[in-house]
């Protein structure tokens, strides 16, 4: 992927994803709302995987 937009807007998607399956799936907090630290973590780490898996190959030289 050769756009810095969307390696971004994929990247932000992805931990938003987890975040949403993480509070959907599992109430984070003991009284049920709200987010846990571990399911924000989780989110920036997918979100970093992402940046990190869709950056562009180097090119080789002719």
């Amino acid at each position: 992927m050769k756009d810095q937009g969307l390696r971004k807007f994929v990247a932000v998607l992805a931990g938003l994803a987890v975040i949403y399956f993480g509070v959907t799936g599992h109430r984070g907090t003991e009284d049920g709302k709200g987010l846990s630290g571990g399911v924000v973590l989780l989110a920036v780490l997918a979100g970093l995987l992402v940046w990190n898996l869709t950056k562009p190959g180097d090119k080789p030289v002719k």
